[in-house]
């Protein structure tokens, strides 16, 4: 299901299109909480883990409308915009992923809202050059304003100081959420190569980072 949502943006070419799919998700959420799921592979899996771990069905809502109205396709406003993103879609699969491995605590739950913040905030700073390939700009608008950035500046891919600043500071906000965990490994990465989005290695995926997650779990470092 995730992954369908995730796809449904890139994959449509008018908006009333895209909608239509997040009501379908939205619909078969309701159907599956009313022991009616509809006849789909991934709704049917979706309704045996939901009568198998008593999941809450106000995370597959979340989100399914944050996903909505990403739809829209423009920038965050700002860099709390972003983050009601990121705990409304990252923070809210931690939350089931705990309800499915029956960890129901305020304080996993509290590590859970911070590393999802952080990984939605990463999650954008990494898609910017991609993003950049097909003319779009998602990151937050005040930061850019505040160093006098346009959006036209990172489509061409410009590397001057004050681009360079406005992912500092983003990258920033992600650190403050979350210091000793896998995400910190491609912020220190951004460091090395001065905060310099478009640098080849920062496109690296990290092989050893399930290994670092199952590390970082197992010392309880959040």
């Amino acid at each position: 299901m995730w992954n369908w949502l995730r796809q449904i943006k890139d994959s449509v070419t008018q908006k009333t299109t895209g909608l239509m799919r997040m009501q379908f998700w939205r619909d078969a959420v309701e159907d599956i909480y009313a022991d009616n799921p509809p006849h789909q592979p991934i709704a049917a899996e979706l309704w045996r883990a939901v009568k198998r771990h008593n999941l809450t069905k106000m995370w597959f809502m979340k989100i399914i409308d944050e996903r909505e109205k990403n739809l829209d396709d423009r920038a965050y406003r700002n860099i709390q915009e972003l983050e009601t993103y990121a705990e409304n879609t990252q923070s809210a699969l931690l939350y089931l992923t705990l309800e499915t491995l029956g960890v129901r605590d305020i304080h996993a739950d509290h590590a859970a809202s911070h590393i999802g913040k952080a990984q939605g905030i990463v999650t954008c700073l990494r898609a910017t050059p991609y993003h950049c390939t097909k003319r779009k700009v998602f990151l937050p608008m005040d930061i850019c304003m505040l160093h006098g950035v346009s959006q036209e500046d990172f489509i061409r891919g410009k590397q001057e100081k004050n681009v360079r600043d406005v992912i500092y500071d983003i990258a920033s906000q992600a650190h403050i959420h979350l210091e000793h965990v896998a995400l910190d490994g491609y912020l220190y990465n951004m460091r090395k190569v001065d905060f310099n989005i478009f640098h080849p290695s920062l496109q690296k995926k990290s092989t050893l980072l399930p290994l670092y997650l199952y590390i970082r779990s197992w010392k309880k470092t959040y």
